[in-house]
């Protein structure tokens, strides 16, 4: 069975809900014929490399919040991150256009690597101090650090055009697929799950989807579970 996730490194809920699906996956009774494949979607398609800007900046500019509320936001964020075993840096992380890292996590798919490079992408982006979004040579590092070769990816980076049409094209198919938001999870184009649903919706669609052929259904889960869409990630409340 394959399972499909698109997200994007820049969605809090997808590093969440990456967790949350992986806990599920490990008590699946057929973990081991299950294929997870990760594909891009872009929750700031048009940004520009250099458009750079701190996350609680951000967020009062696209939602009109105070930055107390935009801060309480990050908090709660936090709190649901560490409930996952996931460490969060709730304040002085930054955001910016995840094009080149999609690009670069296509490129690790073809070296068998894409898993690991998209953990490092997560824990740098969310959990560590320095920036994702403001030096190629972070990204170098962190794809070194996932095994692929550093000059190959400083090449790729360098070729604007290199992957472009593959993270296009995964973007395209979410829409086709009628993703509104990320993280986006379909099961052998049988079930699709959407948003950081709980671990045990996971496991429900896992059972259902194996060996059952179907067309694509959407499972039935908290119909506000959390997302991150076209317009960005909804800051949490509660």
């Amino acid at each position: 069975m394959r399972v499909e996730i698109w997200s994007d490194i820049a969605c809090p809920w997808c590093y969440v809900g990456k967790a949350r699906f992986e806990k599920a996956l490990r008590d699946f009774p057929y973990r081991d014929e299950v294929e997870v494949v990760h594909r891009s979607f872009e929750l700031d398609p048009g940004r520009a490399k250099d458009d750079i800007q701190p996350v609680i900046t951000m967020l009062t500019k696209k939602y009109g919040m105070s930055a107390a509320q935009a801060e309480a936001g990050e908090d709660n964020l936090g709190a649901q991150a560490a409930a996952e075993g996931l460490d969060y840096r709730t304040r002085g992380r930054d955001h910016g256009s995840t094009f080149d890292m999609h690009r670069v996590l296509h490129f690790a798919k073809e070296q068998g690597r894409q898993e690991q490079l998209l953990d490092l992408l997560y824990r740098a982006n969310f959990a560590e101090e320095r920036s994702v979004f403001d030096d190629d040579e972070r990204l170098v590092e962190l794809a070194s650090a996932a095994g692929l070769d550093a000059e190959a990816v400083r090449a790729v980076l360098a070729d604007p055009g290199a992957y472009a049409d593959d993270v296009r094209a995964d973007e395209r198919e979410a829409a086709q697929l009628g993703a509104g938001g990320v993280p986006f999870f379909v099961l052998d184009r049988k079930y699709g799950v959407s948003g950081a649903q709980p671990a045990e919706v996971f496991a429900r669609a896992l059972t259902q989807a194996y060996g059952e052929p179907s067309p694509l259904k959407i499972v039935d889960g908290n119909d506000d579970a959390d997302a991150c869409g076209p317009d960005g990630c909804a800051v949490p409340q509660h």
